[in-house]
């Protein structure tokens, strides 16, 4: 390990943590200094240290944490309580929702979210993620799926709700009717730039005309598509609700199933043998059974009823997933909006703080296939590194307190105020 000693470079920088939650361990770490150089952690050190020519970074009286990540994210969405969902669908185009993602993934990093997973965009996501690698706008590192993946009026269509006469060039880039159309469009999005693929074997919620509780894409479409995804070095999420659903997706191998809603003991159990993370994105039930009572208007045409009475499940059925012990890893499922909220309803519902931060920190990084470098606190990883004035593990609240956060090196929120780092 590289000493404080030997620190000396002019992009270095140390900060001193009052108390350290590296995500590796259950107990917390106090008085340490974690050395960072260029966008790596460099080591993790016991005591204040002071090397010189380095920044130091005073944290001594805040909570230190890998950065956090969510795995359930869609870029470009609006709150559904402030946008007509099909109003906005029809008057605004890829570049109009680049725009507003670029909007939104800033205010994801100044939460304290250095990772997504985004599960279900298309070009626009890909421009997005692209233009934050290259430094031109500020957002957390984004793994991203392209056009969800199911059939004809499932909850993917985009055409659902709509008048039949109407035609748009990309409407059709999610829609696999047969086995071997699974299998071309798990191919075309890996050549459009995907990193990972989105299923929808179940129908879904906001969507209008499909049943949440019904298997829409057959076991042989299902398993031709992660074959496909897996073959290229892909992994697969998949929207499900029906615990029948669940069970076929799992046994088609699926890395991890969004929302699982109606899940029961035996699928949990199934899930935890194959090794399946459940994503529960309670944070995107509560945001839309909200809009459902006060706007129903402003949702998919249709969609309301089945938000009021499908969205109060998923909190009551938590306490039976962690209790299998399957892996969970932590989503919102949303683009504006508070991406720190999951944290208060997991812990509400059967969670414990050092739980819930694991899911949107080693969990979540194992689930997204980049442990090796985010999620955790320690040499060699991306110096992705968030904080709270008091500690979270006492007072969850602080999730949602986020007064400094760095980024691959690079501090983007400091005493509570965003920060302007320089470009490359």
């Amino acid at each position: 390990m590289m000493t404080a000693a030997a620190v000396g470079h002019a992009k270095d920088i140390v900060i001193h943590a009052g108390t350290l939650i590296d995500g590796i361990a259950d107990t917390p770490r106090t008085q340490v200094s974690i050395l960072v150089r260029d966008d790596k952690i460099l080591s993790v050190e016991s005591g204040f240290t002071a090397p010189a020519g380095a920044e130091i970074v005073d944290l001594a009286n805040a909570t230190v944490m890998p950065g956090f990540i969510d795995c359930h994210v869609h870029i470009s969405s609006m709150l559904p309580s402030r946008t007509n969902a099909t109003q906005y669908w029809l008057t605004h185009s890829d570049i109009d929702r680049a725009l507003d993602a670029a909007v939104f993934v800033r205010q994801m990093l100044q939460q304290g979210f250095t990772s997504a997973r985004d599960v279900g965009g298309g070009d626009d996501t890909v421009s997005v993620r692209n233009a934050i690698n290259d430094g031109k706008v500020p957002g957390p590192r984004l793994w991203i799926s392209l056009e969800p993946l199911g059939p004809t009026a499932g909850h993917g269509d985009p055409k659902n709700g709509m008048d039949p006469g109407l035609a748009h060039p990309g409407w059709d880039r999610g829609i696999v009717d047969t086995d071997d159309q699974a299998r071309l469009r798990v191919r075309e999005h890996r050549g459009r730039g995907a990193d990972l693929i989105k299923l929808m074997p179940s129908g879904g919620i906001a969507s209008t005309g499909d049943d949440p509780r019904q298997q829409l894409m057959t076991n042989e479409e299902i398993r031709v598509a992660v074959e496909t995804a897996h073959s290229l070095g892909m992994r697969v999420a998949a929207h499900i609700y029906p615990a029948e659903a669940i069970e076929n997706a799992v046994r088609a191998g699926v890395d991890s199933v969004e929302h699982g809603s109606f899940a029961t003991a035996q699928t949990f159990a199934l899930m935890k043998s194959h090794g399946t993370y459940l994503v529960p994105t309670l944070t995107v039930y509560e945001v839309f059974y909200a809009a459902a009572r006060d706007r129903p208007e402003l949702l998919t045409p249709g969609t309301a009823p089945k938000e009021l009475a499908n969205d109060l499940l998923p909190k009551r059925n938590l306490p039976l997933a962690v209790k299998s012990g399957v892996k969970i890893a932590y989503g919102t499922d949303l683009g504006q909006g508070d991406h720190g909220m999951e944290f208060g309803l997991l812990i509400g519902n059967g969670m414990t703080p050092i739980q819930a931060l694991y899911a949107a920190t080693r969990n979540a990084a194992d689930l997204i296939g980049a442990a090796d470098r985010i999620g955790s606190v320690q040499s060699g990883r991306y110096a992705d590194l968030v904080a709270a004035a008091g500690n979270p593990l006492d007072n969850p609240e602080q999730f949602r307190q986020i007064s400094f956060v760095m980024k691959g090196g690079r501090i983007y929120r400091r005493n509570g105020l965003e920060t302007v780092p320089p470009q490359n």
